[in-house]
C-alpha cells in the first residue's frame, strides 16, 4: 500500500500521519512514514532551500524544479525498494501537491508539471490519497502557531503568501480530488483530531485486516536515520 496525504497549510497531515503510524505499527503492518519535500539527505538540502523565508527570490520554475528533483531522489532513495520490499509507505505529500502549489497556487504550465511528474515516478502512484480538506484561514491560524511553538519562523516561506494563494491551492486539491474520485479520500479536517483519525482508519481498515489475516511481522521504521515527519504545509 502507498498512501499519501495532501491539503493545504496547517490542515493536519502530519499530526494524522503521526497518529495512523503508531496505529498501524501496534496491528503489525510492515511500513515507513517518509514526507516531501526532505525524505532524504539530499533532499533535506533542497527542503531548507524551499521553505526558507528568507528566499524570497526563488522564480516559481526553479522552485517547481526543485520540487522535482527531491521526489526523484526520494523515490530512488525510498520509496521505490520499500514497495519492492513489501511495505507500506505512509507519506507526508507527494506529486498531487507539485499540481496544487506550482500548478494552481505559482500558475505554472499543468502539462509541464505533468510531463515532470511522471519522468520522475515512473509509475508510481498512491493507492489512496487522503486529502484533509479545512478552510484557509483555519489552516493558516494552526500553522503560524504551530511555527511559533516550534520556533519555525524562518521556515514558513509558504505561510507568508497571501490568501489569494492559499485560496488557489485549496482550490486545486479539490479538482484533484474531484477527478480522481477513486484515488482521494477528502476528510473534513476542521473537526477534531480524534474524529479525523477515526475518518481515515475507518477507510484503511479492511487493508489492516488482510495484514493481521496473514500474520505479518512487525517492522516500521522512518525514510532516513533521522526518521522525522514532514512539516504541515510544505
Amino acid at each position: 500500500m502507498f498512501i499519501t496525504f495532501e491539503g493545504i497549510e496547517g490542515c493536519g497531515k502530519t499530526t494524522q500521519v503521526e497518529r495512523l503510524v503508531k496505529r498501524l505499527y501496534r496491528e503489525g503492518v510492515q511500513l515507513i512514514r517518509t514526507f516531501e519535500p526532505g525524505g532524504t539527505e539530499i533532499g533535506e538540502t533542497i527542503r531548507r532551500l524551499l521553505l526558507d523565508s528568507h528566499n524570497k527570490s526563488i522564480a516559481p520554475l526553479t522552485e517547481l524544479i526543485l520540487y522535482i528533483a527531491d521526489r526523484a531522489q526520494h523515490i530512488e532513495e525510498v520509496i521505490k525498494p520499500a514497495l519492492y520490499e513489501g511495505k507500506w509507505v505512509i507519506c507526508d505529500r507527494f506529486f498531487d501537491a507539485t499540481v496544487a502549489y506550482q500548478g494552481s497556487g505559482r500558475g505554472q504550465d499543468m502539462e509541464l508539471i505533468k510531463i515532470l511528474n511522471e519522468r520522475v515516478t515512473r509509475g508510481i502512484r498512491p493507492d489512496i490519497t487522503f486529502l484533509l480538506d479545512c478552510p484557509v484561514e483555519m489552516g493558516l491560524q494552526r500553522a503560524i502557531r504551530r511555527n511559533k511553538a516550534l520556533f519555525r519562523d524562518d521556515q514558513d516561506r509558504f505561510e507568508r503568501e497571501d490568501m489569494n494563494f492559499h485560496s488557489s491551492v485549496r482550490k486545486g486539491y479539490l479538482n484533484l480530488a474531484q477527478s480522481d474520485k477513486k484515488r482521494f479520500i477528502i476528510i473534513d479536517a476542521s473537526l477534531d483530531e480524534d474524529e479525523v483519525e477515526r475518518h481515515i482508519y475507518k477507510v484503511l481498515q479492511q487493508f489492516v485486516d488482510e495484514v493481521i489475516k496473514k500474520g505479518s511481522p512487525i517492522k516500521a521504521s522512518g525514510s532516513s536515520a533521522r526518521g522525522q515527519g514532514g512539516k504541515e504545509g510544505t
